[in-house]
């Protein structure tokens, strides 16, 4: 056993070492891609000293009982996309695995070709590893593709085979303690990355990662891993969450609409998404604002009404607010241009749109976030940026000082519908945190 911590202890040191900017990934302020992330998923063999309890509960969907799995050997699994430039030998290393040979292997021609392209960039890869980097297995999923390429060694040779059968979801049932940083709680629970930035988005506007977090806070999560035959394909998604912070409890579960759509909502039915985004790019600069100005082009001196954001043409632009598309098209000064119908009396445009996401028309839905242009410099524009205008009842407001309107709550049957399905997973977090209390006491 204590030869176990120790490997385990030098593992995390290592990892830690190798990728210092992670904390500061996983606090939700800047949260980024996960293209880049590694997951260390397993969770730690034993009880060894750390924060968190020892085990992982793992539920088959479908099924009402909770299954607790113990192993004396868990691997580590952590999971990441190719990056552009990388190759096969190189992906498997950067996400743990450390067998040199393997990896050249991984780099012949004969074993690239049984893979039919499928380690391109932005393929989800997945490798499981002992805590000294000793392969299990590692899998390679193509995104838009259900054929997946299974990876492991055998006499010191790496085998590749393809499947294309129905990955299996399980739900996993984890939570950890904060002891000194969010980053060692959760790495010491084994959440993989993906769950922690998602869990750090959801509950991103009730509690700020930087300075709110206090020993003795505590989190447990409901999530989704697929497998397939038993090996960790990739994480889904969170099922439920909650977090005690301060001695306040927030909480997140995961409804879907009769529409297809999907959001988080508190015990009491109060969304966790923002009714709007502020801005509608994530990186840019705002080169005009919303007040009286002289026109670019023109020369006199007319009202701005909205606000000019520079960033680099092609540069993704995206739905502040759920909607309805009103207008896509071109429209005079404003060049490719979106409208966008909001709940109640909101309106939302988007102009100088270098072109459309496809399949864009008038009529279709969009969920807040959704990419529905790209940055261009089409109308009346002297170079690219994006021209964003927030409107109510047809009438113009700043958008960096509007009021925004928050997300709507549940209400009526959905309500009810809610607290029926979050009834049993309010119990499974109560119960992991009530654990978790003991075993600090």
């Amino acid at each position: 056993m204590l030869g176990e911590k120790t490997a385990i202890l030098a593992y995390l040191k290592k990892l830690r070492a190798s990728d210092p900017s992670r904390l500061w990934r996983l606090t939700g302020v800047a949260v980024g891609s996960a293209v880049s992330m590694a997951a260390a998923i397993a969770v730690v063999p034993g009880r060894t000293g750390l924060d968190l309890g020892s085990e992982t509960v793992v539920e088959h969907l479908g099924t009402p009982t909770i299954s607790i799995h113990r192993s004396d050997e868990r691997p580590f699994i952590r999971e990441g996309r190719v990056l552009s430039g990388e190759t096969l030998g190189s992906a498997l290393v950067r996400l743990g695995m450390s067998d040199t040979r393997l990896a050249s292997q991984a780099n012949t021609q004969s074993f690239i070709r049984q893979l039919a392209g499928a380690h391109s960039p932005g393929a989800l890869i997945t490798v499981a590893t002992t805590a000294t980097g000793e392969l299990h297995s590692a899998s390679i999923a193509r995104q838009g593709s259900n054929i997946v390429h299974i990876l492991e060694a055998y006499d010191g040779k790496l085998r590749v085979s393809s499947r294309t059968e129905q990955l299996e979801a399980r739900i996993h049932l984890q939570g950890g303690v904060v002891r000194s940083s969010l980053f060692a709680a959760m790495d010491a629970s084994g959440l993989p990355d993906s769950v922690a930035e998602d869990l750090s988005k959801i509950f991103g506007d009730d509690i700020d990662f930087h300075t709110d977090l206090r020993r003795g806070d505590r989190f447990s999560v409901i999530y989704e891993i697929y497998y397939y035959k038993g090996i960790p394909i990739r994480t889904g998604k969170i099922q439920a969450a909650e977090f005690i912070n301060q001695g306040t409890r927030h909480s997140a579960y995961l409804f879907p609409h009769p529409d297809g759509s999907e959001d988080y909502y508190n015990e009491e039915g109060k969304s966790h998404k923002q009714g709007f985004l502020r801005s509608p790019l994530e990186f840019s600069r705002i080169s005009s604002g919303f007040s009286m100005r002289e026109h670019p082009i023109f020369g006199n001196w007319r009202e701005h009404k909205g606000v000019d954001y520079a960033a680099p043409h092609g540069t993704a632009v995206k739905a502040t607010s759920d909607g309805t598309i009103e207008f896509v098209g071109k429209q005079s000064g404003y060049g490719n241009f979106v409208v966008l119908r909001h709940r109640n009396a909101y309106t939302t445009a988007y102009g100088h749109l270098s072109h459309f996401a496809e399949g864009l028309k008038p009529g279709n839905q969009v969920s807040q976030g959704e990419v529905i242009g790209y940055v261009g410099s089409t109308g009346w524009a002297t170079g690219p940026h994006l021209h964003y205008e927030f409107r109510i009842n047809d009438v113009h407001q700043d958008p960096l000082t509007v009021r925004l309107p928050e997300a709507q709550a549940l209400s009526g049957a959905a309500l009810r519908s809610f607290r029926e399905q979050i009834s049993s997973l309010s119990i499974r977090l109560s119960q992991a945190q009530e654990s978790k209390t003991a075993a600090i006491d």
